[in-house]
């Protein structure tokens, strides 16, 4: 639990630096650039490294495959939820999708270990593969189309190198190829980079956010969908699913992680109102703190089903 604690307070240092660093810098440090440069440079290498790090255990497959059936799910439900509350495009596309991509890396990971110790690893981590594939095709496509039309949305997923390399990454993971020593350390020195990057950004569009400039309703839609129609309906599913309660517990609990941090990178890739999907992931963040003592009875519940 203590390193868990201290990895989240590390993980708010680099959202603090990059708060105060707008705060000092201004116009002259372009977030923008910071977007491209984590996107289609220093994320392929978190991806592929992150990939290599653990053998991919296809014992454990049907955990992943629920994941990503129970998001397509939800992603189908937002889809005709949105359509009756939101009129303008951007609204519609982020209400769809930013509840659904939660922090089941960076946070699902180490969460996972303190509360079910480390025989969660090789879950957590076959589930946080999965959300990769959701995030760059289901996540860039939606998050495309608050600008682009279905066509250039669908080629916006092919264009980025992360999918790519998560591909290629599997290839070497299942078939053992070996990574010289030399490339190794330098897909780590740009996967750790990525990471920082990636929490500075969150910091300077939190620095620009202002409350009286949000959208108080897309805020409070995202919100009860991440908090309350996620856990509701993963719990119906997973309950039944024919797979031991131990890996229903872990699946339950990577679906109601916070948002993560990687729907900022996308929302401000394709100008999908950044501002407003950086306070979701903020206070899906804070709430998530408390809230996560109301569903431990519920993980609870699944590992004694």
């Amino acid at each position: 639990m203590m390193q868990t604690a201290l990895s989240l307070i590390s993980v708010y240092i680099f959202i603090v630096i990059g708060f105060f660093s707008k705060l000092f810098f201004k116009e002259k440090l372009n977030e923008k650039t910071l977007v491209i440069l984590s996107v289609y440079i220093l994320q392929p290498f978190l991806t592929f490294w992150g990939l290599l790090k653990k053998d991919i255990d296809f014992d454990l497959i049907f955990t992943p495959i629920f994941f990503i059936f129970i998001s397509i799910s939800l992603i189908f439900l937002n889809i005709f939820l949105s359509s009756f509350l939101f009129e303008d495009k951007k609204k519609k596309s982020i209400s769809t999708i930013a509840g659904i991509i939660g922090n089941t890396g960076n946070l699902g990971i180490p969460l996972g270990i303190a509360i079910f110790g480390e025989n969660s690893i090789a879950y957590t981590t076959m589930i946080n593969l999965a959300n990769v594939f959701i995030v760059y095709t289901f996540g860039v496509y939606f998050y495309s189309r608050g600008e682009f039309d279905i066509k250039s949305s669908l080629l916006n997923i092919i264009k980025l190198p992360i999918l790519w390399f998560a591909i290629l990454a599997i290839i070497f993971n299942i078939y053992h190829i070996p990574i010289n020593s030399s490339l190794e350390k330098s897909l780590e020195m740009g996967a750790y980079a990525s990471i920082v990057i990636q929490l500075m950004i969150f910091g300077i569009y939190l620095n620009s956010v202002k409350i009286k400039e949000l959208d108080l309703k897309l805020l409070s839609f995202i919100n009860i969908t991440k908090f309350i129609t996620v856990p509701i309906i993963s719990f119906l599913i997973i309950k039944f699913l024919p797979i031991e309660n131990f890996s229903k517990a872990v699946l339950f609990m990577e679906t109601i992680m916070p948002l993560a941090v990687t729907n900022v990178n996308l929302s401000a890739l394709y100008n999908c109102r950044p501002k407003d999907v950086t306070a979701a992931v903020f206070s899906t963040s804070i709430l998530f703190l408390i809230l996560i003592f109301l569903y431990l009875p519920f993980i609870q519940k699944l590992m004694q089903n």
